[in-house]
């Protein structure tokens, strides 16, 4: 076993002047290497390379290349197989660094992934129509911008007319509306769209089951039919293939559909739409006269948006259009920005968000490789010395490095699964392609990307440096290894990298968080506890006149206010926050001309009962509220909002200005109150809003839902509510019944998902700078040593050491947040729409943010300067000798 200790011995003894002295070194050095030898063994090497290593700390340096020139020249395969035994030797040395590695891949490339695979459904994966970008929807835009949805008045005329659509179609402006529907003997609810027949064909989709609409079922006489979304088909039909030739009945008593095809998984426009039905057989001719409609076309060779836009605008600049038209132009937007719709800004927060998570997660590992390469100057100098070239050197590094991230990347996959499904389970209803986000192949591929990549960023550099080894100082150095003073500054360096990074996911969180606070203390003008919002289902029979509607209605909102535990009750037009589906207009003032009156604001209207103010919570600032006497063949009223009082009689009293919803002064009726802005149809703003007795029937048609103020908890009444309507008014049931703060569900839901992932990305990037720093400061620590030794030895304190390590680790987090602040400044502002009532510079969140980074790196640095008090002069001075 010596038999090469004996012969390096021997070869030795002719250095030596006396043969006594000879023998005496030989034997010593026989004994010196077996204790080595001995050493390393139990430290877990294999005793050949034990041997080796004993070998060349002896000087023996030729016989030590000799004996590892004898593994060379293996085939590719068991080199390749002795490379990776080695790595997970050397990584089963070190289980601290292990485990710390492993988990900041997995959690870097884990969220990553799970950002990957929800982009890759929503905005990547192509939708499931011919050439998706050359598909555009118009509408027209107000120049003042108030009105952002003005739909074509004539759509089919266009539709005939332009030049920029090879093909063209067109649908119902207010999108996918929910409708009453009859499932036996209970009421339910689903989101109709109402398309013409050309609609699919200029989609250019194919049915996944039965087929699509024609042009032939949108004219009058067709047989009304419909065509389900995927989605409807799984959750109302159980996927069932003979869902096909079934009635799908509308609880007006007249619409009978019958089911012809279910359309492709992925294919939500309008959105939200549940399934689609044809114009000329939903709704009467006198009807379709007034409705507006978005125009949806395929663009000609060489036509662009822009084209079709501008065709739009000089559309509503024709002398024959109304005075108010003239200032609107057209505005085009593609499919796939109209499917995404207002994800896509959240997707690209998300997407930079992930990205600089994982690049804090590389940073983080490149940290801790660097600083564990720091503690393997000897030993990558011993493999140097025994014959290993560079590049093998850098290879054997790469294959550790490769082995962390593939162990990352598979706990980083389990990591994307659990926040996938998180992410669908918190997903508002609405959110596109929801049903398409899973792990597939296209994520798990994305998982092995990221790896890699991950691998190369965080493994390269750290190899080629620790690579890069002074043979002779660093055998020479004993057991003392500093390493090099750039490599000591390139791990401060990329822990303060990584903090600058903290801060910019960190700011974005934050000011995400502050805009949900905001939007969730934003006023709403009226008393949201104890009230109730219903829908009501009637029949054609009966019903087929607003007179009669509101005839009834006016009989039943009293029968309805004598149960016991309500107070009020009143007919609305739309539920909260329903969007396009609620009524608005531009009213005109008295003395104003045709032109001013095209530049006044977009009022959202409603027509109420007597006691909807009452109901609603919504207190009176001047005037009066509706009474009895405002009933048709009376003098027309209205109430108004402040903000509108504000704009059409600045600083003068409106009580008694006269209003007319567009040019219609028949109907000019005048203002006897003014209420608070309500936010009531918009969460982030208070629309300006015209209100109109119910009594005096000025608008057609009339509404059909209800708000009802409890005086206890608004769901205890529901079921005597159904009781009464079913009992008072025969064919007519509530169809949907839920307290107002359900409704706050749908506003809210985004914003709150929003901030809660991007709390999520933040903890973790403060947790991973807070372990690279951590990192940081301990490997400095233990590198000085010696110095700490020679500085207590001259008269240093222990606070003195404790300071000078905590001044370093601050330092470090100076510099950190100083870049992340510059960083901030220059990203916030892509955040745009996400943000309410916050600037993306706020000053007040950034200081915060600031100050919550200096006290992680502060919190990261104590604990390897309080080591410093431990530590022994002596010890320290001996073991460096």
């Amino acid at each position: 076993m010596f038999g090469p200790v004996r012969g390096i011995a021997a070869r030795m003894r002719g250095v030596f002047r006396s043969e006594a002295r000879d023998r005496e070194m030989a034997n010593e050095l026989a004994s010196h290497l077996q204790m080595e030898t001995d050493e390393h063994i139990r430290r877990g090497m294999p005793p050949e390379e034990a041997r080796r290593m004993a070998l060349l700390r002896s000087g023996g340096m030729e016989a030590a290349k000799e004996a590892y020139r004898d593994q060379r020249g293996l085939p590719f395969a068991d080199s390749v197989a002795r490379s990776i035994r080695l790595a997970v030797r050397s990584l089963r040395h070190s289980p601290g660094f292990l485990v710390t590695a492993v988990l900041t891949l997995a959690l870097g490339i884990g969220l990553a992934t799970a950002v990957f695979t929800v982009a890759d459904a929503m905005a990547l994966r192509r939708l499931p129509v011919h050439d998706q970008n050359r598909i555009v929807v118009l509408w027209g835009r107000s120049l003042d911008g108030r009105f952002d949805n003005y739909p074509v008045p004539d759509a089919a005329h266009f539709a005939r007319e332009s030049h920029a659509f090879s093909r063209a179609a067109y649908f119902a402006w207010f999108g996918a509306a929910p409708i009453p529907i009859r499932n036996g003997d209970r009421v339910g609810r689903l989101r109709r769209a109402l398309v013409s027949g050309g609609f699919f064909d200029v989609l250019g989709t194919r049915a996944a089951l039965g087929r699509a609409l024609r042009p032939t079922d949108d004219s009058p006489g067709a047989a009304p039919v419909a065509v389900l979304s995927y989605a409807t088909w799984q959750q109302q039909y159980g996927g069932d293939p003979d869902v096909l030739g079934r009635s799908l009945a509308l609880y007006d008593g007249i619409h009978t559909y019958t089911i012809v095809g279910v359309m492709p998984q992925g294919l939500e426009y309008p959105s939200g739409a549940d399934f689609w039905a044809p114009i000329a057989s939903s709704l009467p001719p006198s009807v379709v006269k007034l409705m507006g409609f978005d125009v949806l076309g395929r663009l000609a060779p060489g036509a662009s948006p822009a084209d079709a836009a501008d065709q739009l605008s000089a559309y509503f600049a024709r002398p024959q259009s109304s005075v108010w038209e003239h200032d609107v132009r057209g505005v085009a937007h593609t499919l796939p920005d109209l499917v995404l719709g207002d994800t896509k800004p959240a997707l690209i927060v998300f997407g930079i968000a992930a990205a600089l998570l994982l690049l804090i997660t590389c940073v983080n590992v490149a940290n801790l490789l660097l600083v564990r390469g720091l503690a393997r100057v000897r030993e990558i100098a011993i493999r140097l010395a025994l014959g290993a070239g560079r590049a093998t050197i850098i290879g054997q590094l790469l294959t550790e490095n490769a082995l962390l991230a593939f162990v990352g990347g598979v706990l980083g996959v389990a990591v994307a699964a659990g926040a996938v499904r998180l992410f669908t389970a918190l997903a508002p209803a609405g959110t596109p392609r929801l049903d398409e986000i899973r792990l597939n192949g296209s994520a798990l591929a994305g998982a092995m990307a990221i790896s890699l990549v991950a691998m190369l960023v965080f493994g390269l550099a750290p190899a080629a440096m620790t690579s890069r080894v002074d043979l002779q100082d660093a055998l020479r150095s004993g057991s003392r290894q500093t390493g090099s003073r750039r490599r000591r500054l390139a791990a401060q360096a990329l822990a303060a990298g990584q903090i600058a990074l903290a801060m910019v996911v960190l700011s974005v969180a934050a000011l995400i968080g502050r805009s949900l606070v905001n939007l969730e203390r934003a006023p709403l003008g009226f008393r949201s506890s104890h009230l109730l919002v219903g829908e009501l289902a009637m029949p054609a029979k009966g019903f087929d006149s607003p007179a009669k509607t509101n005839a009834m209605l006016e009989a039943l909102t009293p029968k309805l206010g004598a149960i016991p535990g309500v107070l009020g009750v009143s007919p609305v037009v739309a539920a909260p926050y329903s969007g396009s589906a609620a009524w608005s207009g531009r009213a005109a003032a008295e003395g104003q001309s045709a032109e001013q009156t095209s530049l006044n604001p977009i009022l959202n209207i409603e027509l109420v009962g007597t006691d909807y103010f009452a109901a609603m919570g919504l207190p009176l600032l001047q005037g009066r509220g509706f009474t009895v006497d405002d009933r048709a063949g009376t003098p027309a009223v209205v109430v108004i909002s402040r903000s509108a009082a504000a704009y059409y009689w600045p600083g003068q009293d409106p009580l008694g200005r006269r209003l007319a919803m567009g040019a219609h002064w028949e109907h000019a009726a005048t203002v006897v109150g003014v209420v608070r802005d309500a936010r009531y149809h918009a969460l982030r703003e208070a629309v300006p809003s015209i209100y109109f007795p119910l009594r005096q029937s000025l608008f057609d048609p009339s509404p059909t839902m209800l708000v009802v103020r409890t005086s206890g908890p608004s769901a205890d009444v529901i079921p005597a509510l159904r009781r009464v309507i079913g009992a008072s008014v025969p064919g007519v049931a509530l169809a949907s019944a839920a307290p107002f703060d359900s409704y706050l569900y749908q506003p809210l839901a985004e914003p709150r998902l929003n901030a809660f992932l991007l709390a999520v990305f933040g903890a973790a990037a403060v947790a991973l700078c807070a372990i690279g720093l951590f990192g940081t400061m301990a490997a400095m620590v233990q590198q000085r040593t010696r110095e700490l030794g020679v500085r207590m030895a001259l008269g240093a304190t222990a606070g003195n050491l404790t300071a000078m390590v905590l001044r370093r680790g601050l330092s470090i987090a100076g510099a950190g947040i100083a870049l992340g602040l510059l960083g901030a400044y220059a990203t916030n502002h892509l955040l745009g729409v996400l943000l309410y009532e916050v600037s993306a510079t706020d000053g007040l969140t950034l200081a915060g943010v600031a100050a919550t980074m200096l006290g992680v790196g502060l919190l990261a640095a104590l604990i390897p300067a309080r080591a410093t008090a431990r530590v022994d002069p002596v010890l320290a001075l001996r073991a460096e000798e």
